[in-house]
């Protein structure tokens, strides 16, 4: 769908393009949240669940960087993963303050069949 923009025609181009991209991604997350509440998951929960399925165990600041959640945030969606038993926390061998997750079996089943 053109839009009324009196732009050049690579700004007029640039601008389609961009409204394309918004829309697929609007798609995409509808889609993403509908398979996500079945599941009974958050978008942040399931990024950390990916995360930890294709980077193997992280530090829990790294994930908190990698997701762009702030330390309070990804401290309280790991507590919820937690409880449903699909990660687990570990202490840094290499930094006593830190916190290793790691997916648990049951929770490398459930990202790997999501």
């Amino acid at each position: 769908m053109p839009t009324h923009f009196n732009g050049t025609k690579e700004q007029k181009a640039t601008l389609n393009t961009f409204i394309k991209l918004m829309r697929a991604t609007e798609s995409l997350n509808q889609r993403l949240c509908r398979h996500l509440s079945e599941a009974n998951l958050t978008v942040s929960q399931f990024g950390i669940l990916e995360a930890l399925l294709h980077l193997g165990a992280q530090n829990q600041k790294e994930l908190g960087k990698k997701l762009l959640k702030s330390g309070g945030n990804i401290t309280l969606v790991i507590d919820n993963l937690e409880k449903s038993g699909l990660v687990s926390r570990k202490k840094d061998q290499n930094d006593r303050r830190a916190l290793i997750i790691e997916l648990t079996v049951q929770g490398k089943s459930f990202i790997e069949d999501f």
